[in-house]
């Protein structure tokens, strides 16, 4: 997934606007998460959310290739 799409995919989180039909699935989880481990079977993989700014609301995100997910964190 590239920045321009993940940012697409924030705003449209943030700003509470249907996501679009691509087979990316959007999670949120827990507030003030920079990193968050996605659990899969008797593992975990960390995934290391980056920082972005929607209409003055600061939040974490990152990109799960394995499951096809973007966990969002809210900072505020």
């Amino acid at each position: 997934m590239d920045s321009k799409q993940m940012l697409t995919i924030v705003e449209h989180y943030c700003r509470k606007i249907a996501p679009e039909e691509n087979g990316i699935k959007v999670t949120r989880v827990a507030d003030k998460k920079s990193v968050f481990v996605e659990q899969g079977g008797d593992s975990g993989r960390a995934i290391m959310m980056s920082e972005y700014k929607v209409d003055g609301a600061l939040c974490w995100a990152g990109y799960s290739s394995r499951t096809e997910t973007v966990y969002i964190s809210l900072a505020a």
